[in-house]
């Protein structure tokens, strides 16, 4: 769950900052930080006027795939599912062994 899939694409060093992030219907915003830190790689993206001014974390593991070129993460979740995922509060979550237990709880509950 706390690791880029294999067949992500993912290069240890890229940075991802800046990056566009779809799920599977559609767009959810852009990464505003990421962590390629091993067991505890995630991605957090700054949802913008989709969910207005929240961020969410995503563990590494819901990635699919990254396009280099195109400057885009493709997520296999779904708009909802990262709407509802566990509220993230970048100032005390980041590093929260507490919160990355409770965000993994609930997408290992919902695996795509």
């Amino acid at each position: 769950m706390w690791g880029y899939p294999a067949a992500s694409g993912y290069q240890a060093g890229t940075d991802l900052t800046g990056f566009k992030v779809e799920a599977t219907n559609g767009s959810i915003g852009k990464v505003d930080k990421h962590s390629d830190e091993v067991g505890s790689a995630y991605i957090v993206v700054d949802t913008g006027v989709w969910i207005f001014g929240k961020h969410v974390l995503l563990p590494a593991g819901t990635i699919q795939s990254i396009d280099i070129a195109e400057r885009k993460i493709y997520v296999a979740r779904d708009k909802d599912e990262i709407k509802n995922s566990p509220e993230f509060d970048k100032d005390k979550h980041a590093g929260d062994a507490g919160y990355h237990q409770q965000v993994e709880g609930y997408y290992g509950a919902h695996r795509a």
